[in-house]
């Protein structure tokens, strides 16, 4: 609130001429924001395109160089700074300058009791399949130079050959496959195509998550699963 006092109307005290000697009264004036400081109280250090390109990948599941063309600059801008505030929080940055992907996972603390902060999604059997498949249709675009895209329908036909391997009906299966496809586009690993309800793109951050060794490790494993007969009734 501003007060304003009339000079004419006020009554001297105390002699009223002696007052012209009394300290004056500092104001201190209150703070202004500038290109720093977004809010009262704001300690932190990062530019505001770097705070947002942080709070991305907190919320996760990642920055993508081609969904996200203003975070992805900013990040690469800030990225030792991005990189400190995820260690405070025991974080590291996972990014790829080359597939243009980045995301954040736990940090390896040993023997350091820690806090988890990122929440985890158990894949049930169906979930693996599904992932080592899109890893395998990436890693076939990238030979390409291509954008890995895949559809539901050729989602569902490479799960079939494992319908044997679970004690289910066709429907059953069917409602499984379907539940794995809406958890990869719900953490993002698949993102529909603009005016393409069947279609959608394969999240390059799929790379970071599994190597080579991986891939080549997992699909041994499915391979037998495939191969073994199924079980009679």
């Amino acid at each position: 609130m501003n007060w304003h006092e009339d000079s004419n109307d006020a009554e001297p005290i105390d002699g009223g001429a002696h007052d012209l000697d009394a300290e004056p009264v500092v104001v201190t004036p209150v703070p202004r924001r500038n290109s720093d400081v977004f809010y009262m109280g704001d300690t932190g250090r990062l530019p505001l395109d770097g705070r947002r390109a942080l709070c991305q990948l907190l919320i996760g599941p990642s920055i993508d160089q081609m969904r996200h063309a203003k975070l992805w600059p900013a990040l690469i801008r800030s990225e030792a700074a991005i990189r400190s505030a995820l260690s405070d929080l025991f974080l590291e940055l996972v990014l790829d300058r080359d597939s243009g992907v980045a995301f954040t996972r736990q940090a390896d603390t040993e023997d350091v009791d820690a806090p988890v902060l990122l929440r985890s999604s158990p894949l049930t059997f169906i979930d693996s399949v599904l992932l080592l498949y899109l890893r395998q249709q990436l890693a076939e675009a990238d030979a390409r130079g291509n954008r890995a895209v895949v559809a539901e329908t050729e989602m569902a036909e490479a799960l079939a050959i494992y319908e044997k391997n679970l004690s289910t009906d066709r429907a059953g299966f069917n409602r499984r496959v379907a539940a794995a496809v809406q958890k990869m586009k719900e953490n993002h690993i698949l993102t529909r195509l603009p005016g393409q309800e069947d279609r959608h793109e394969v999240s390059p951050a799929l790379k970071l998550l599994f190597s080579a060794e991986d891939v080549s490790a997992l699909s041994s494993v499915y391979r037998k699963l495939r191969e073994t007969p199924a079980a009679k009734a």
